[in-house]
Parts: structure tokens; sequence; C-alpha cells
């Protein structure tokens, strides 16, 4: 699909939440702070700031409150808390009461999961039971006023059950449609989509979900994790999900190694005429800085390469 219906694509910064996560060491609070306002600073208006799960599952997300209460004032930027559970969702809720400059969380991320074998394994529910919390996340967020979107993991593929049905995603976007959250993010949890099998999905799932917009979300582990974005783009949507340098992957998915680079996602579509709004001079920076704090060299191409042309 060679026409484009819009010039400009969103990025949602997870490398403090999605990223973070999949470290083996547990990055300060302070230095968090340092990482998103920098992302704030590059230009980015979303970012996921924090999870709010068992410490004991995700000892990386234990100062989620803490993190909150550092931030500066949003700015018309928003700071995304994922949760997978109500007992979560009220822990996010309760920051918005706290008086931080932060306002607390500004948006809610709540989790749908595709296949029964990594429902099981991460949250402990089957893929419809993880269809049905998350929809009563939703209404509930909508009914307390506080913008809520909704991921559904393992859509290309499950490191348990193999791969998973494009018409079994599609369905779960139309359940959760029912529950009008004001996104729908289709997400390859373990590096398996390819651009064609984007694309093909993200116009399937555009025939089922309406009004709402599509983010996608894609890991490199198998290098199509920025192609696969592309694809996203092509099939309709419109914001893309992705991390500095490359950090992460999900600890809950065997071998499924970084997320797609921020900087590199940023240099793809600038350089197709597709602009984001971030300053990528600034990205390569920030995912200099972040190696430096972890100590190990990220999967990031363009932070290692740099711009190009090298005047800009």
């Amino acid at each position: 699909m060679n026409q484009m219906h819009e010039n400009t694509v969103n990025i949602v910064e997870v490398g403090a939440r999605d990223g973070l996560q999949n470290e083996p060491g547990i990055m300060p609070t302070a230095d968090k702070t340092t990482l998103i306002t920098a992302a704030l600073d590059a230009g980015i208006k979303r970012i996921e700031v924090a999870s709010f799960v068992h410490p004991k599952l995700v000892p990386q997300m234990a100062d989620a409150e803490a993190v909150l209460a550092s931030l500066p004032a949003p700015n018309g930027a928003s700071y995304i808390g994922l949760v997978l559970n109500k007992r979560g969702y009220f822990r996010a809720l309760e920051t918005r009461d706290q008086g931080h400059a932060s306002g607390g969380v500004g948006e809610i991320g709540c989790v749908a999961v595709a296949s029964d074998g990594f429902g099981m394994k991460n949250q402990g529910q089957t893929a419809q039971e993880s269809v049905q919390v998350a929809s009563e996340i939703l209404r509930l967020a909508k009914a307390d006023g506080i913008p809520a979107q909704v991921t559904i993991s393992t859509a290309f593929g499950c490191p348990f059950d193999g791969d998973t049905p494009q018409d079994r995603v599609i369905e779960i976007v139309r359940q959760l449609a029912e529950a009008e959250p004001f996104e729908i993010a289709i997400a390859d949890t373990i590096g398996g989509a390819t651009p064609q099998r984007a694309r093909d999905m993200f116009l399937a799932a555009r025939e089922v979900a309406g009004d709402i917009p599509l983010r996608g979300h894609f890991h490199n582990t198998r290098n199509t994790g920025v192609a696969s974005a592309w694809g996203a783009y092509e099939g309709g949507a419109r914001t893309i999900d992705a991390s500095i340098g490359g950090l992460g992957g999900c600890p809950f998915a065997p071998n499924a190694t970084g997320n797609t680079a921020t900087e590199d996602i940023v240099f793809m579509f600038e350089r197709s005429g597709i602009a984001t709004g971030i300053d990528l001079e600034k990205l390569i920076d920030l995912a200099h800085w972040v190696e430096d704090k972890l100590g190990h060299q990220l999967p990031g191409m363009v932070s290692r390469a740099g711009n190009f042309p090298q005047n800009q």
C-alpha cells in the first residue's frame, strides 16, 4: 500500500517501563526521572513511566509511586501507568490525588493477551479472562474520567502456543472496542511479525475497531521490528511504541530481546517524509546516556551509527 493518508506518526516511549523491566539490575528512581524528562525534552508526548504490578514479580518497577512523585508537570504530555488488574488500577488512581507536580498517572494502559499459554504464564489467566479483566478496567477508568487504552499482547505469536491466528486477534479487538478505550494497541511480544503480516493485521483490525485509533508495538527479536512498524503504519496505525536504544524485551517470554529502538523508528519515519516531532540528536544522546548508566551497549542501530546526513 503506497498511498499514505497522513504525513505524521506519534511515538510512545516505553523504555522507562517495558525497557527497564527486562534489565537484570534496577535503575534508581532519580535516573528513571532523568530518562523520562530527557525524553520529554526530545519532544516525546506520551511516555510509559511505570507499571503497577506486584514488586516480587517485577522488582524493577517497585518504585512506581516514587517515579510519579518525582516527575515534573507534563505540560501537554501524558504519563502512562500500566496496570494488569484492578488492584494495580487503584494504585495508579491514587497517584492522581497526591498533589505532585506530575499530577500522577495521566493515562491508564491495560493488557489483554491473545494466547492462553502466555496468559497463564504471565497473568494466571486465559486469553478470554484477560479480555474480561481489561474490559472491566477500561470501564472503571471511563467512569473515573481517566483516559485508558489497551494493548493486545502476543498478537503475532506466543512462545508457548506458537503462531497466533489473525482471526483470534481481530475478535479480541472487537470485544475490547465495546469497552470504549481511546486506543487499541496490537503488540508483537516475541518478535514474530513481518511487515506484510503487520499490515494485514492492522487493516483487518481497522474494520472492527470503528473510530478507535490503533497503535503498534514491535520487538526486534528477529530483526523485523522496525520494518513491521512500517507495515503497521501502512495498515493504518498512526502511533508506534518504541524504546530508547532498543532497551528491554519481555521478562515472561523466553528469548524476547529488545524492543524497536526509538531512534531507529524516528530515523525511518523522518527520512521517509513522515514527521514525528522528535529531536533525533537528543534521542541519540539519551541512548548513550542509558548505555553508560546500565554499563552495556544497547541494540539500537542509529545511536551507534549516528544520524544521516551528518549535518542534520
